[in-house]
């Protein structure tokens, strides 16, 4: 890590509440919430803004979004995003073909026209940028308020992976199975 880990006992008592959740949620307290908790102000806006993508009435589903994180953090090189995403993948989807074939999504039949439009949306968001075609394309198969979510999911992520990845934030073992990308667009 480019910076040096705090202890749960430095940061401010209101944040300690969340610490125990995770490591109920985890085993362990994530490396990237010591990080931000060193401003709570954004912590508390993090969390509230995972929370608007994580809603039990998003129009997009837990294993989509999840599947968009994982490749994201691929793409941002973030080892402790692959890592986290790749185990809520798993979990969600009850197994982990699709974590070991997201990097190979266009080639593998494990996913579905809508996951293929997202994924190729979150890498043109991610690696170059969205043309007027993909942008036409997300809106009608998704509906424009579906893509606005979807849009902000992935710029989400994007923020999160680099955040992490600029931090060299380890992988803390939370999924079973390296998820890291074996394709050449990475």
């Amino acid at each position: 890590m480019r910076v040096s880990e705090h202890s749960v006992s430095r940061l401010p008592w209101i944040l300690r509440p969340l610490f125990w959740l995770q490591r109920r949620r985890w085993g362990q307290v994530l490396a990237p919430a010591l990080t931000w908790a060193r401003v709570p102000s954004a912590y508390f806006a993090l969390l509230g803004f995972y929370g608007a993508f994580e809603r039990r009435r998003s129009p997009l589903e837990p294993v989509l979004r999840s599947l968009l994180q994982v490749r994201i953090s691929q793409l941002v090189h973030c080892a402790f995003c692959v890592d986290l995403n790749a185990a809520l993948l798993a979990q969600r989807s009850g197994t982990l073909d699709k974590v070991q074939a997201v990097g190979q999504w266009r080639e593998s039949e494990l996913f579905s026209e809508r996951e293929r439009l997202a994924l190729e949306y979150a890498e043109a968001m991610t690696l170059r940028g969205v043309d007027d075609g993909l942008a036409a394309r997300v809106s009608a198969a998704f509906g424009e308020d579906a893509m606005v979510e979807l849009t902000g999911l992935i710029a989400f992520q994007n923020m999160s992976a680099r955040f992490n990845a600029a931090l060299d934030i380890p992988s803390q073992g939370l999924c079973r199975f390296d998820a890291r990308p074996t394709d050449r667009t990475v």
